[in-house]
């Protein structure tokens, strides 16, 4: 199986990066959080997360972000509270995280073209 996700903690900023790989779809998303879950790759200290789709394109319909917004509220009690930067560079690949930032609830996401930005608007 190829990698389609990897973790990576700065401590030293509170940030929890998270990379994807390749083509993603809604089960991705779901199984890599699942996967931090289990595992406890996601700090309690830590003050958010940046998701970086730079590499990989998004393979979700229009009408499936919800399930994406419908994961963070039913975890509120890792998400809420946190700041998520989604960076994607395509502009096809934008779409996703505009919809999701519209029902934000409880977290707050947003999406960047750059690291910087992202990992800026985290720690502001």
């Amino acid at each position: 199986m190829d990698k389609k996700f990897e973790y990576q903690f700065d401590s030293s900023l509170g940030i929890l990066f998270k990379c994807y790989y390749g083509l993603i779809d809604i089960e991705d998303i779901v199984s890599s959080w699942e996967y931090a879950f289990e595992n406890n790759l996601i700090p309690k200290q830590g003050k958010g997360f940046v998701l970086d789709y730079r590499n990989s394109n998004f393979n979700i319909k229009i009408e499936e972000y919800t399930a994406i917004v419908d994961f963070y509220k039913k975890h509120l009690d890792i998400f809420g509270g946190f700041k998520i930067a989604i960076i994607t560079e395509e502009a096809r690949d934008i779409v996703i995280p505009i919809l999701v930032e519209t029902k934000d609830d409880g977290y707050s996401s947003k999406p960047f073209s750059t690291l910087e930005a992202a990992t800026k608007w985290v720690l502001g």
